[in-house]
């Protein structure tokens, strides 16, 4: 790391917290605090969506299988959810948006309580708050590893230089500075990715690099499914990130609710969708192309020693700042949506003062919610010091408990299944959890498609089997999700409400 390089790093942070201050000025209520009112425009909803999806982790885990096994980290990862975000964009976007626009919703959660019943939103709410925490606290891990690599800044500075910055803009703005530094994230993001693209082409050979290193790397690199990742262990994965990036990651289900309407939600789904296909196959090339060039030791550390191999100065201080970006989208939007579960879901529940507060008392509550998950979540990443915790966490334990918390969130929405109810989803989701349980510390399998692929497919057995055996159909829920079949704008809605009134 050069000055030119410390230059560019620390100008993006300052660059962050200008935006969060900016930001400041359009929140006025919790409602522009966690969803803007339903007033980011379909596009910028599409980039923030897609930002918010991956984090550092891309550049340590996921550079280690690129490293070890090749192209099957694109197809089986970025794939399944470019896949997944597509199928949401006609199932699950619109519905999102519905929720906030016709019966004021403001967390992801907050339906739940009428859809099934108040013991489940709550059981929801807690085991996907926690799951967060570390599921976040991984994250601030792999940014302190690649800054370690990078500029030898011990562990703890790292996740505290990180956590403090994304804190600052992230409480104050709330969501729409987390919106609008998703997108200038993008933007530096996308120059950073570029610069590494190209300069691996230009060390290889040019542009038939693409076609020619596969005979170079290492045996089945070059093959869609390599090594522990089998055809089951994707169609698994594409059911679980169908479900998590459409909403079961409640950060995302935001995105759709801050866009306009319905429609819009639908375009920006589709715009994350096609981010999703084409984007990380321009990081993951480098990634693939890495046992060529560079032999760090540690795979985890391969994309850093690329980078040190390849870019000139100032390059590296903006590849820096891009794994930044990524790690920074997801821990803001994370925290607002955890923010807005605690605050509108489980503090009302535990204080009955909390449902009186005003709307600045609120708006205060929800920035101190904020202050301190990210808090927590920077004590765990202390903690653990960034022992063996990344890419164990992230794959095994997230991918394989998100099954269980989603599926009675995600389906919940849909009217296939209205006779699930309260029993069918706190019986999926609590025996969903005890599988994972069982599969992974019960019997110790190491085997990556069963720990994911058999919560998931207990889970929805379940809620779909007990909704048939033992239906537990309601009038009002009938009516909530009927409701979620149109925009408030749509004409035949507004026709069909005019001929109501006229008796």
């Amino acid at each position: 790391m050069t000055a030119l390089d410390w230059t560019v790093l620390v100008g993006y942070f300052v660059l962050m917290v200008v935006i969060g201050l900016w930001s400041r000025s359009k929140i006025k209520t919790v409602v522009d605090y966690f969803t803007t009112g339903g007033r980011i425009p379909w596009w910028l909803s599409g980039i923030s969506h897609h930002m918010s999806g991956y984090s550092a982790v891309m550049f340590v885990a996921f550079a280690a299988v690129a490293y070890n096994y090749g192209i099957t980290v694109y197809v089986w990862w970025a794939v399944s959810i470019g896949v997944g975000v597509g199928i949401g964009a006609f199932v699950f976007a619109a519905r999102w948006n519905r929720l906030r626009a016709k019966h004021g919703v403001v967390s992801p959660l907050e339906y739940l309580a009428r859809r099934y019943n108040l013991p489940t939103q709550q059981a929801l709410a807690y085991s996907g708050a926690a799951l967060k925490v570390v599921d976040i606290a991984s994250k601030w891990v792999a940014i302190a590893i690649l800054l370690n690599g990078f500029t030898g800044v011990p562990m703890r500075w790292g996740i505290l230089l990180t956590g403090v910055v994304t804190m600052a803009y992230a409480t104050l703005g709330g969501l729409w500075a987390d919106v609008l530094t998703d997108f200038g994230q993008f933007i530096i993001q996308a120059a950073a990715g570029i610069a590494m693209f190209v300069g691996v082409l230009a060390h290889l050979g040019g542009i038939s690099t693409l076609w020619t290193m596969w005979d170079k790397l290492p045996e089945g690199h070059g093959d869609a499914l390599n090594g522990p990742y089998t055809p089951i262990f994707l169609i698994a994965f594409l059911f679980i990130k169908t479900f998590e990036y459409n909403g079961g990651m409640w950060n995302l289900a935001q995105r759709y609710m801050a866009a306009p309407s319905g429609s819009a939600a639908k375009k920006s789904a589709l715009l994350s969708s096609a981010l999703w296909l084409v984007w990380p196959l321009v990081l993951f090339i480098p990634m693939c192309a890495a046992p060529l060039l560079v032999n760090p030791g540690k795979a985890e550390q391969s994309y850093v020693a690329l980078a040190q191999l390849l870019l000139p100065s100032g390059l590296i201080g903006l590849v820096l700042a891009g794994f930044f970006s990524h790690t920074m989208a997801m821990v803001a939007s994370d925290a607002n949506a955890i923010s807005s579960v605690i605050t509108r879901d489980l503090a009302p529940v535990l204080v009955k003062k909390v449902r009186e507060m005003s709307d600045s008392a609120a708006l205060k509550m929800a920035r101190i919610t904020t202050f301190a998950f990210v808090t927590v979540s920077m004590i765990i990443a202390i903690a653990t010091n960034g022992q063996g915790v990344v890419l164990k966490i992230v794959v095994d334990l997230v991918a394989a408990t998100m099954g269980p918390i989603a599926i009675p969130l995600m389906l919940g929405l849909l009217p296939w299944f209205r006779r699930s109810g309260p029993r069918a989803a706190l019986v999926s989701w609590a025996i969903g959890l005890i599988t994972w349980a069982i599969v992974k510390y019960g019997i110790g399998s190491t085997d990556t498609t069963l720990v994911v692929a058999l919560p998931l497919a207990t889970s929805l057995v379940i809620y779909v089997g007990l909704g048939l055996l033992l239906p537990e159909r309601k009038d009002d829920v009938d009516v909530l999700l009927d409701s979620l079949n149109t925009d408030p704008e749509d004409s035949a809605e507004v026709a069909a409400r005019r001929t109501a009134a006229l008796g």
